[in-house]
């Protein structure tokens, strides 16, 4: 995401979406951590500035602005991401006990803060060269300054009342419960399959991409597309749809067999999308990843997820997402329904904001 702001009145001027330029150095952060650190170090880091800097690039120019009036960038996202983009070497982030080299100096007591700053040019990004590039801080581990930012956005301390969880969704996605005086993080490796990635015919929200599904009586499946065009794939919203239906209409078992022992289900014949085994298989171990996170702070707690007063859901997938489907498949710990909240602006532009 990236935002233009003017700092006199905190009005936003535009606000947009991309797609993660890092992919290429794996489908998780872990892999990405590898691909810098043994196959080639600063490629994560060129291809996220480069793509950064074309944005900023393209949003100056539609809003008449000379990148020398621009002082300040502030810099959210996971561990990994926040300290790629500063230059800093993130393999001790993939390893025991899992922290930054940030992290691991203000353990020690060498900084008073896990923030960042640094200048425009340090960084070459498309700013004034002594632009005040500013990395939010850390909340521990993996759980990073995309947490922390999500944290103020909803304004929850550990002086709230009742009992508040935060589920950020994503390749990462990061869990906080906050109740009984204690705030509780967790960092849950769910990996890409709700994402565009791993399930055969997953793919990022944009056109051609089915957003939504519902089962009809015959077996068969109504689809909703964005775009309305040709049909060429499920995006993350889809996906959990889909999971729910079959699961609801016992056309699904719960480890993932399907009704008459077929291996793969048509859900678009005229298209050729399908849904196989091994999808079912791969988007599974994505949804336990969450639900193992979220159960196990509920546990640390001592409360049930009946109990939760409100569940903040946050990411540009989430927005998109049938809450009750997502519960209904064990993606979200079953709160009541009234309880959860979606949070976050729509971009006005957003290729895969959706999953």
């Amino acid at each position: 995401m990236l935002e233009l702001v003017d700092p006199r009145d905190g009005r936003t001027f535009e606000l947009l979406a991309l797609e993660n330029p890092q992919r290429f150095g794996g489908s998780d952060v872990m892999n990405r951590i590898s691909y810098d650190s043994s196959v080639q170090r600063g490629e994560l880091r060129y291809a996220l500035r480069k793509a950064l800097n074309d944005e900023l690039r393209d949003l100056y120019a539609r809003r008449g602005i000379d990148r020398r009036d621009v002082f300040e960038i502030v810099v959210v996202g996971n561990t990994t991401m926040r300290d790629l983009l500063f230059g800093l070497d993130v393999a001790p982030i993939g390893e025991r006990p899992y922290r930054s080299t940030t992290e691991l100096e203000w353990r020690a007591g060498a900084r008073h803060t896990t923030a960042l700053v640094a200048a425009a040019h340090e960084l070459g990004l498309w700013a004034h060269p002594q632009a005040r590039v500013w990395g939010a801080p850390l909340i521990a581990g993996h759980v990073g300054a995309d947490v922390a930012a999500d944290l103020i956005a909803v304004g929850l301390d550990a002086d709230a009342e009742g009992v508040s969880m935060l589920v950020d969704v994503g390749t990462n996605t990061e869990v906080v419960l906050v109740g009984h005086g204690r705030i509780l993080a967790a960092s849950c490796p769910a990996g890409p399959a709700f994402e565009g990635g791993e399930a055969t015919f997953g793919m990022q929200a944009a056109q051609g991409a089915i957003e939504s599904v519902r089962m009809r009586p015959d077996g068969s499946f109504d689809v909703v597309t964005i775009g309305g065009g040709e049909r060429l794939g499920l995006c993350g919203s889809a996906l959990i749809d889909l999971l729910a239906e079959l699961r609801r209409n016992d056309a699904m078992t719960a480890k993932g067999v399907f009704g008459h022992r077929v291996r793969e289900l048509e859900v678009v014949p005229a298209h050729g999308i399908t849904l196989s085994r091994a999808d079912a298989s791969a988007l599974a171990q994505a949804k336990a990843a969450n639900t193992v996170g979220q159960q196990i702070l509920l546990r640390e707690l001592g409360v049930e997820a009946a109990e939760v007063d409100r569940l903040f859901l946050a990411g540009g997938f989430a927005r998109h997402i049938d809450v009750a489907n997502a519960i209904a498949i064990g993606f979200l710990a079953p709160v009541p329904l009234d309880h959860v909240v979606k949070v976050g602006t729509p971009p006005s532009r957003a290729p895969g904001s959706c999953c």
